[in-house]
């Protein structure tokens, strides 16, 4: 009798500790995403399902503006967020972040470059801010491929901010090239390379050849290292993972999997950031 009331004690006291183990099994993970992106969420819903069964939990915690995030990031009130190059190279240049993964998209890519569109008969590019003399253009905000590009061929800032339009997404700017309310528009390679055949009036005079990580994954560094690091090894082994949540997940995104990213792939971003003025004050606005 007194055994058998040992083991029943026993077998209690292990199932506690299993539920224990399990609920601290879950990582929760803050996710920042923009106000003025409603979308995001939604679009990361597909990525937040299939890492739940995977022991990660994601919330998603509104940031009014990048600066806000910054702040998040610095104060501990986030781990991580998803952004373009430009933005992930400023969180990295503050010290604030680093960079885990990045998608493979479809077609295999998982970078992007400047491109420079005119109208057809524009002269090519010549590569130095004289070029931009007297002509308005068009891009979007703290894009490499657009503002920070801009701006590290363009240094005199108080000069050339008269001369500019901003737009809210790459294709935006090329439709307003299109419309005549611009002479040049910086974007990104893959979007004109999408829609180029629907503007047959506008034509590559130039680009950067040189690429930037897209669509980065960055996480903060007051982030558990040990989450970090399992994080990672679920991101990036989706692109093997042949189960049919694995699937709907790729299919559901448009990506192939996920790559391992470091500063290293952020080389020439920091470069294009650095020649664009940006420091570790920078508040992210030019």
């Amino acid at each position: 009798m007194r055994l058998t009331r040992a083991f029943i004690v026993l077998f209690i006291i292990l199932s506690v500790a299993c539920g224990i183990g399990r609920a601290r099994a879950v990582d929760e993970l803050r996710i920042a995403i923009m106000q003025d992106d409603k979308d995001a969420a939604k679009k990361f819903k597909p990525l937040e399902d299939y890492l739940l069964k995977k022991g990660f939990k994601f919330t998603f915690v509104t940031a009014q503006n990048y600066s806000n995030a910054a702040y998040m990031f610095k104060s501990g009130a986030v781990d991580a967020m998803f952004s373009g190059s430009g933005i992930a190279g400023i969180f990295m240049m503050k010290g604030l972040a680093e960079p885990i993964v990045r998608p493979l998209g479809k077609d295999g890519s998982s970078t992007y470059h400047a491109v420079i569109l005119a109208k057809k008969g524009t002269p090519p590019y010549t590569g130095d801010a004289s070029y931009f003399k007297g002509k308005k253009v068009v891009f979007t905000a703290l894009a490499s491929s657009g503002e920070i590009f801009y701006y590290s061929v363009v240094r005199d800032h108080s000069i050339s901010k008269s001369n500019i339009l901003m737009m809210a997404s790459h294709g935006v700017a090329i439709d307003a090239l299109s419309k005549g309310a611009a002479d040049i528009a910086i974007v990104k390679n893959h979007v004109w390379d999408k829609h180029a055949k629907n503007y047959p009036d506008l034509m590559k005079v130039g680009e950067d050849r040189e690429e930037n990580p897209d669509g980065t994954l960055i996480v903060s560094k007051k982030t558990d290292a040990e989450v970090v690091a399992k994080l990672a090894k679920e991101l990036t082994g989706l692109k093997s993972d042949k189960s049919p949540d694995a699937k709907a997940v790729l299919d559901e995104m448009g990506i192939k999997g996920y790559l391992t990213t470091t500063a290293k792939d952020f080389k020439h971003t920091i470069e294009l950031l650095k020649k664009a003025g940006v420091d570790e004050s920078f508040d992210f606005r030019f």
